[in-house]
């Protein structure tokens, strides 16, 4: 086992219905520290960039209004194959196709409003954790 981090986020669906509270206690739950954590509200210009590798993609225009939309909470998690084990939590990105008790399957509304994105590799969730937490020094 490899203690490492990856990046995390409460989508703004999810912190409109007021679930911050069960998601970061099932975060806590599957053994997760939170390292970091910041609630912030994408411009357009700064979801198109956090999801410019998406962007010749047909989902892109409407990814990035749905993304700034609202508010988002932004996480630094770390525990062992942290990566792995965030992305086994969230479940599959459509719901309908997600594991009994997975994030997604438990509280997402559509494959777009799926309430919680991760990091799917060790590159992506540095540039991700740099992009949400700039000039921090994540201890």
């Amino acid at each position: 086992m490899t203690v490492e981090r990856t990046y995390a986020m409460i989508k703004p669906d999810a912190v409109k219905r007021k679930l911050i509270g069960k998601i970061v206690d099932r975060i806590e739950a599957e053994g997760f520290t939170i390292v970091a954590m910041r609630k912030h509200c994408f411009s357009l210009k700064e979801a198109q960039g956090f999801y410019f590798v998406h962007r010749a993609r047909p989902f892109y225009p409407e990814l990035t209004e749905f993304m700034s939309s609202g508010p988002i909470v932004a996480l630094v998690l770390e525990r062992d194959n942290a990566i792995a084990h965030w992305r086994d939590t969230m479940g599959a990105t459509n719901p309908a196709n997600a594991a009994p008790n997975t994030l997604r399957k438990l509280h997402a509304a559509s494959i777009g409003e799926n309430c919680v994105h991760g990091s799917d590799a060790p590159d992506t969730a540095a540039q991700e954790m740099g992009f949400m937490f700039p000039g921090i020094s994540l201890l």
